[in-house]
Protein backbone atom coordinates (compact mmCIF):
# COMPACT_ATOMS: atom_id res chain seq x y z
CA UNK A 1 0.00 0.00 0.00
CA UNK A 2 1.36 3.40 -0.93
CA UNK A 3 1.43 6.10 1.69
CA UNK A 4 -1.13 8.78 0.91
CA UNK A 5 0.56 12.22 0.81
CA UNK A 6 -2.69 13.76 2.03
CA UNK A 7 -2.81 11.57 5.14
CA UNK A 8 0.87 12.11 5.87
CA UNK A 9 0.75 15.87 5.31
CA UNK A 10 -2.36 16.25 7.46
CA UNK A 11 -0.70 14.42 10.33
CA UNK A 12 2.58 16.35 10.18
CA UNK A 13 1.20 19.77 9.18
CA UNK A 14 0.73 21.17 12.73
CA UNK A 15 4.36 20.38 13.57
CA UNK A 16 5.65 22.18 10.45
CA UNK A 17 4.67 25.55 11.92
CA UNK A 18 7.60 25.41 14.38
CA UNK A 19 9.84 22.47 13.47
CA UNK A 20 13.12 23.71 14.97
CA UNK A 21 15.19 21.05 16.72
CA UNK A 22 15.91 23.36 19.65
CA UNK A 23 12.18 23.47 20.34
CA UNK A 24 12.04 19.67 20.26
CA UNK A 25 15.01 19.48 22.62
CA UNK A 26 13.41 21.92 25.04
CA UNK A 27 10.15 20.05 24.70
CA UNK A 28 11.76 16.77 25.74
CA UNK A 29 13.38 18.55 28.69
CA UNK A 30 10.03 20.06 29.67
CA UNK A 31 8.37 16.65 29.50
CA UNK A 32 11.03 15.17 31.76
CA UNK A 33 10.63 18.04 34.23
CA UNK A 34 6.83 17.73 34.39
CA UNK A 35 7.05 13.96 34.60
CA UNK A 36 9.52 14.26 37.49
CA UNK A 37 7.30 16.81 39.22
CA UNK A 38 4.27 14.55 38.85
CA UNK A 39 6.29 11.62 40.22
CA UNK A 40 7.35 13.77 43.17
CA UNK A 41 3.75 14.66 43.93
CA UNK A 42 2.69 11.03 43.77
CA UNK A 43 5.57 9.86 45.94
CA UNK A 44 4.80 12.60 48.46
CA UNK A 45 1.15 11.56 48.50
CA UNK A 46 2.06 7.91 49.09
CA UNK A 47 4.50 8.88 51.85
CA UNK A 48 1.83 10.94 53.61
CA UNK A 49 -0.72 8.18 53.15
CA UNK A 50 1.67 5.78 54.88
CA UNK A 51 2.07 8.04 57.87
CA UNK A 52 5.21 9.84 56.75
CA UNK A 53 7.04 6.86 55.21
CA UNK A 54 10.56 7.40 53.88
CA UNK A 55 10.84 8.51 50.24
CA UNK A 56 12.62 5.28 49.28
CA UNK A 57 9.77 3.27 50.74
CA UNK A 58 7.21 5.38 48.89
CA UNK A 59 9.12 4.97 45.62
CA UNK A 60 9.27 1.23 46.16
CA UNK A 61 5.54 1.12 46.73
CA UNK A 62 4.99 2.75 43.34
CA UNK A 63 7.87 1.41 41.30
CA UNK A 64 7.58 -2.36 41.69
CA UNK A 65 4.00 -2.85 40.57
CA UNK A 66 3.94 -6.03 42.68
CA UNK A 67 0.55 -5.42 44.27
CA UNK A 68 -2.75 -4.15 42.84
CA UNK A 69 -2.39 -0.69 44.40
CA UNK A 70 1.30 -0.44 43.50
CA UNK A 71 0.60 -1.38 39.89
CA UNK A 72 -2.19 1.14 39.48
CA UNK A 73 -0.07 3.90 41.03
CA UNK A 74 2.76 3.03 38.66
CA UNK A 75 0.47 3.23 35.64
CA UNK A 76 -0.86 6.59 36.82
CA UNK A 77 2.67 8.04 36.90
CA UNK A 78 2.49 8.12 33.10
CA UNK A 79 -0.08 10.88 33.33
CA UNK A 80 2.90 13.17 34.00
CA UNK A 81 4.43 12.10 30.68
CA UNK A 82 1.26 12.99 28.79
CA UNK A 83 0.92 16.32 30.59
CA UNK A 84 4.54 17.09 29.68
CA UNK A 85 3.84 16.47 25.99
CA UNK A 86 0.71 18.63 26.16
CA UNK A 87 2.72 21.47 27.72
CA UNK A 88 5.47 21.16 25.11
CA UNK A 89 3.17 21.45 22.11
CA UNK A 90 1.22 24.34 23.64
CA UNK A 91 4.06 26.41 25.10
CA UNK A 92 6.93 25.70 22.70
CA UNK A 93 5.25 24.82 19.40
CA UNK A 94 2.01 26.78 19.87
CA UNK A 95 -0.20 24.08 18.45
CA UNK A 96 -3.19 22.29 19.88
CA UNK A 97 -3.04 19.24 22.10
CA UNK A 98 -5.52 17.55 19.74
CA UNK A 99 -2.94 17.72 16.94
CA UNK A 100 -0.93 15.02 18.75
CA UNK A 101 -3.72 12.50 18.18
CA UNK A 102 -5.07 13.08 14.69
CA UNK A 103 -8.76 13.40 13.73
CA UNK A 104 -10.91 12.24 16.66
CA UNK A 105 -13.24 9.97 14.71
CA UNK A 106 -10.31 8.21 13.05
CA UNK A 107 -8.48 7.84 16.37
CA UNK A 108 -11.45 6.00 17.89
CA UNK A 109 -12.00 3.81 14.84
CA UNK A 110 -8.31 2.98 14.45
CA UNK A 111 -8.01 2.20 18.16
CA UNK A 112 -10.78 -0.36 17.75
CA UNK A 113 -9.13 -1.89 14.68
CA UNK A 114 -5.75 -2.15 16.40
CA UNK A 115 -7.18 -3.59 19.61
CA UNK A 116 -9.37 -6.14 17.83
CA UNK A 117 -6.73 -7.30 15.34
CA UNK A 118 -4.14 -7.75 18.06
CA UNK A 119 -6.45 -9.93 20.15
CA UNK A 120 -7.43 -11.93 17.05
CA UNK A 121 -3.79 -12.75 16.29
CA UNK A 122 -2.95 -13.33 19.98
CA UNK A 123 -5.85 -15.74 20.60
CA UNK A 124 -4.07 -18.91 19.35
CA UNK A 125 -1.09 -18.08 21.57
CA UNK A 126 -3.34 -17.59 24.58
CA UNK A 127 -5.00 -20.96 23.96
CA UNK A 128 -1.57 -22.58 23.51
CA UNK A 129 -0.43 -21.17 26.86
CA UNK A 130 -3.41 -22.70 28.64
CA UNK A 131 -3.10 -26.08 26.90
CA UNK A 132 0.67 -26.62 27.11
CA UNK A 133 2.16 -24.57 29.97
CA UNK A 134 2.03 -25.28 33.66
CA UNK A 135 0.42 -22.00 34.65
CA UNK A 136 -0.06 -21.04 38.28
CA UNK A 137 -2.69 -18.67 39.57
CA UNK A 138 -1.78 -15.09 40.35
CA UNK A 139 -4.33 -12.86 42.02
CA UNK A 140 -7.78 -14.15 42.91
CA UNK A 141 -10.63 -13.43 40.50
CA UNK A 142 -12.39 -11.34 43.13
CA UNK A 143 -9.35 -9.07 43.56
CA UNK A 144 -8.79 -8.88 39.80
CA UNK A 145 -12.37 -7.87 39.08
CA UNK A 146 -12.40 -5.31 41.90
CA UNK A 147 -9.34 -3.50 40.56
CA UNK A 148 -10.02 -4.09 36.85
CA UNK A 149 -11.75 -0.75 36.10
CA UNK A 150 -8.87 1.25 37.62
CA UNK A 151 -6.33 -0.99 35.92
CA UNK A 152 -7.93 -0.44 32.51
CA UNK A 153 -7.91 3.32 33.04
CA UNK A 154 -4.28 3.10 34.11
CA UNK A 155 -3.35 1.08 31.02
CA UNK A 156 -5.12 3.58 28.76
CA UNK A 157 -3.09 6.36 30.39
CA UNK A 158 0.21 4.47 30.26
CA UNK A 159 -0.06 3.29 26.65
CA UNK A 160 -1.64 6.56 25.53
CA UNK A 161 1.14 8.62 27.11
CA UNK A 162 3.83 6.58 25.35
CA UNK A 163 2.04 6.86 22.01
CA UNK A 164 1.54 10.61 22.48
CA UNK A 165 5.25 11.12 23.18
CA UNK A 166 6.90 8.71 20.73
CA UNK A 167 4.41 8.36 17.86
CA UNK A 168 2.80 11.75 18.37
CA UNK A 169 5.14 14.50 19.54
CA UNK A 170 8.57 13.16 18.58
CA UNK A 171 7.52 11.53 15.33
CA UNK A 172 5.61 14.58 14.12
CA UNK A 173 8.34 17.05 14.98
CA UNK A 174 11.09 14.98 13.36
CA UNK A 175 8.94 14.40 10.26
CA UNK A 176 8.40 18.15 10.04
CA UNK A 177 12.13 18.88 10.33
CA UNK A 178 13.65 16.14 8.14
CA UNK A 179 12.62 15.24 4.60
CA UNK A 180 13.98 11.69 4.98
CA UNK A 181 11.09 9.67 6.38
CA UNK A 182 13.34 7.14 8.10
CA UNK A 183 14.40 9.74 10.68
CA UNK A 184 10.87 10.09 12.08
CA UNK A 185 10.43 6.32 12.00
CA UNK A 186 13.74 5.19 13.44
CA UNK A 187 14.82 7.78 16.02
CA UNK A 188 11.68 7.65 18.23
CA UNK A 189 11.63 3.85 17.90
CA UNK A 190 15.23 3.51 19.10
CA UNK A 191 14.48 5.79 22.05
CA UNK A 192 11.30 3.84 22.78
CA UNK A 193 13.34 0.65 22.98
CA UNK A 194 16.04 2.18 25.17
CA UNK A 195 13.61 3.48 27.81
CA UNK A 196 12.54 -0.15 28.33
CA UNK A 197 16.07 -1.25 29.28
CA UNK A 198 15.69 -3.01 32.63
CA UNK A 199 18.71 -5.21 33.44
CA UNK A 200 17.69 -5.64 37.09
CA UNK A 201 14.46 -7.38 36.04
CA UNK A 202 15.42 -8.92 32.69
CA UNK A 203 19.04 -9.94 33.34
CA UNK A 204 20.74 -11.32 30.24
CA UNK A 205 17.71 -10.72 28.03
CA UNK A 206 17.55 -6.98 28.76
CA UNK A 207 19.01 -5.92 25.41
CA UNK A 208 16.91 -8.50 23.60
CA UNK A 209 13.81 -6.89 25.10
CA UNK A 210 15.12 -3.45 24.06
CA UNK A 211 15.49 -4.67 20.47
CA UNK A 212 12.04 -6.26 20.35
CA UNK A 213 10.45 -3.18 21.91
CA UNK A 214 12.23 -0.89 19.47
CA UNK A 215 11.02 -3.03 16.56
CA UNK A 216 7.49 -2.85 17.93
CA UNK A 217 7.89 0.93 18.10
CA UNK A 218 9.05 1.00 14.47
CA UNK A 219 5.96 -0.91 13.31
CA UNK A 220 3.74 1.40 15.34
CA UNK A 221 5.47 4.44 13.83
CA UNK A 222 4.79 3.11 10.34
CA UNK A 223 1.11 2.55 11.12
CA UNK A 224 0.87 6.03 12.62
CA UNK A 225 2.28 7.62 9.49
CA UNK A 226 0.02 5.62 7.23
CA UNK A 227 -3.16 6.18 9.24
CA UNK A 228 -2.58 9.81 10.18
CA UNK A 229 -3.50 9.12 13.83
CA UNK A 230 -2.03 7.44 16.90
CA UNK A 231 -5.25 5.44 17.30
CA UNK A 232 -4.13 2.18 15.71
CA UNK A 233 -0.78 2.12 17.51
CA UNK A 234 -2.55 2.98 20.76
CA UNK A 235 -5.07 0.15 20.34
CA UNK A 236 -2.31 -2.36 19.60
CA UNK A 237 -0.18 -1.13 22.48
CA UNK A 238 -3.15 -1.25 24.87
CA UNK A 239 -4.05 -4.81 23.86
CA UNK A 240 -0.44 -5.96 24.18
CA UNK A 241 -0.03 -4.52 27.67
CA UNK A 242 -3.44 -5.79 28.72
CA UNK A 243 -2.27 -9.36 28.10
CA UNK A 244 1.25 -8.81 29.46
CA UNK A 245 0.16 -7.10 32.68
CA UNK A 246 -3.36 -8.27 33.51
CA UNK A 247 -3.33 -11.84 32.17
CA UNK A 248 0.16 -13.41 32.09
CA UNK A 249 3.33 -12.53 33.97
CA UNK A 250 6.81 -13.98 34.42
CA UNK A 251 6.95 -12.45 37.89
CA UNK A 252 9.89 -10.05 37.55
CA UNK A 253 7.87 -6.83 37.54
CA UNK A 254 4.38 -5.41 37.01
CA UNK A 255 2.80 -8.60 38.30
CA UNK A 256 0.46 -7.13 40.89
CA UNK A 257 -2.74 -7.90 38.97
CA UNK A 258 -1.80 -10.76 36.66
CA UNK A 259 -4.22 -13.68 36.71
CA UNK A 260 -1.60 -16.28 35.75
CA UNK A 261 2.15 -16.76 36.20
CA UNK A 262 4.20 -18.35 33.44
CA UNK A 263 6.52 -21.23 34.43
CA UNK A 264 9.71 -19.45 33.37
CA UNK A 265 11.60 -16.23 33.95
CA UNK A 266 12.01 -13.35 31.51
CA UNK A 267 15.76 -13.53 32.22
CA UNK A 268 15.95 -17.15 31.00
CA UNK A 269 17.56 -16.75 27.58
CA UNK A 270 17.00 -20.34 26.41
CA UNK A 271 13.26 -20.05 26.97
CA UNK A 272 12.88 -16.43 25.93
CA UNK A 273 14.54 -16.70 22.50
CA UNK A 274 11.82 -18.92 20.94
CA UNK A 275 9.16 -16.93 22.76
CA UNK A 276 10.54 -13.68 21.36
CA UNK A 277 10.76 -15.20 17.87
CA UNK A 278 7.07 -16.15 18.03
CA UNK A 279 6.27 -12.68 19.39
CA UNK A 280 8.07 -11.05 16.46
CA UNK A 281 6.13 -13.14 13.96
CA UNK A 282 2.91 -12.16 15.67
CA UNK A 283 3.88 -8.47 15.60
CA UNK A 284 4.55 -8.60 11.86
CA UNK A 285 1.26 -10.40 11.21
CA UNK A 286 -0.72 -7.83 13.21
CA UNK A 287 1.10 -5.01 11.41
CA UNK A 288 0.31 -6.54 8.01
CA UNK A 289 -3.38 -6.92 8.90
CA UNK A 290 -3.49 -3.31 10.09
CA UNK A 291 -1.94 -2.21 6.82
CA UNK A 292 -4.69 -4.08 4.98
CA UNK A 293 -7.31 -2.38 7.15
CA UNK A 294 -5.84 0.98 6.14
CA UNK A 295 -6.03 0.26 2.42
CA UNK A 296 -7.65 3.14 0.62
CA UNK A 297 -7.32 5.56 3.58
Amino acid sequence: MQLSPLVYDRYVAPARLRPQLWRLGLGVGLMLAIYSLWMGLMVGGVARGRGGAHVDQALGAIGLGDSPVSLILLLLTFLGMALGAFAAVRWLHHRSVASLFGPRALVLRDFGYGFGLFLLVALPGIVWFFLTLDLTRGVAWSVWLMFLPLALIGLLIQTGAEEIVFRGYMQQQLAARFAARWVALVVPSVLFGLVHYAPAEMGGTAWLIVGVTGFFGFLMADLTMRSGTIGMAWGLHFANNLLAILLFTTGEALDGLALYRLPFSASDTDVMLPMVAADLLGMVLVWALCRLALRGR
